[in-house]
């Protein structure tokens, strides 16, 4: 049988920060990498293919791109996303992505990245959409592996988060001394590539993966360190946050009433050899201009 590793690995969301980063850790892993991305012209495709990856176009919503991007890939790092887009049509993306994984022929290993906890009942719309795509997948004749990532570090400097931070506020809906499993896509892309580099060792099986659990306060307190702008943590009122989105309220709200259940101690001492970036340290890599 062929090997995963004797044929390129496409990676989805290459040039986002969960598929970058899975794409540079198989490259440094000496692991041929096929990029897909709507734009091989993009900035960051180009930077890509300058570390050795293949870029090739691909649109979710274009069935015979998906065709010719998987073309002979030996696996594939599966990713989705409601922003911008919507739920319904995150579903549908996610599933013609499977679809065309499976109809490759070639494809020995997926590694798809939801969300924690999303295997299970949360009410939580994007929790739920990435719900109905595992299901899609388990359905497949794959091998499979579900990473289930908790909240993303970068959340904390988006454009959104930085107007506040600038003001010496970190709003963030969860009460003081409430702490949430975090994690950031550098480390999501290491445990990927580690994944996909053990395929036999990961099919069937579905991880919830954090680096650790924080308070709102120790997550002012890095970004405070590492930038030299004092920074507090305030909470933003679940009501308040509705009136923005309700996704955003019901995920807030079900990690206050019901709560992720990551054991990372168990995690990292079952993973040693992936780099479980500590908030502190993911800070303290970014230039923050507050």
């Amino acid at each position: 049988m062929t090997q995963i590793t004797d044929r390129p690995i496409a990676v989805t969301g290459a040039t986002g920060a969960q598929g970058g980063a899975t794409a540079r850790a198989l490259l440094l892993a000496g692991r041929p990498v096929r990029a897909l991305t709507r734009d091989p012209a993009a900035p960051a495709a180009v930077a890509l293919a300058e570390l050795g990856a293949e870029t090739v176009r691909a649109d979710f919503d274009d069935p015979a791109s998906l065709a010719a991007a998987l073309d002979g890939a030996g696996a594939l790092f599966a990713m989705s996303t409601p922003f911008g887009t919507g739920f319904e049509a995150e579903v549908r993306q996610g599933v013609a992505l499977l679809d065309a994984a499976a109809a490759a022929g070639t494809v020995r290993h997926v590694v798809y990245t939801s969300a924690a906890n999303a295997d299970r009942p949360t009410g939580i719309p994007h929790f739920e959409s990435k719900r109905r795509i595992e299901r899609h997948l388990a359905g497949l004749d794959l091998p499979w592996t579900v990473l289930g990532p908790a909240a993303f570090l970068e959340n904390y400097a988006n454009e959104w988060t930085l107007e506040s931070l600038r003001d010496g506020v970190l709003h963030l809906p969860m009460p003081p001394g409430m702490p949430v499993p975090v994690i950031a896509a550098e480390t999501i892309g290491a445990f990927a590539a580690h994944v996909l580099t053990r395929p036999a060792a990961y099919a069937g099986r579905r991880l919830d993966i954090a680096s650790q659990w924080c308070t709102g306060e120790r997550i002012a307190a890095a970004i405070t360190a590492a930038s030299g702008r004092a920074v507090r943590h305030e909470e933003v009122p679940l009501p308040v946050v509705e009136g923005y989105s309700h996704d955003l309220a019901a995920m807030f709200r079900y990690f206050q009433e019901t709560g992720l259940d990551i054991d990372t101690d168990t995690l990292h001492r079952d993973h040693p050899g992936i780099a479980w970036l500590t908030v502190e340290q993911w800070a303290h890599g970014l230039r923050w201009e507050l």
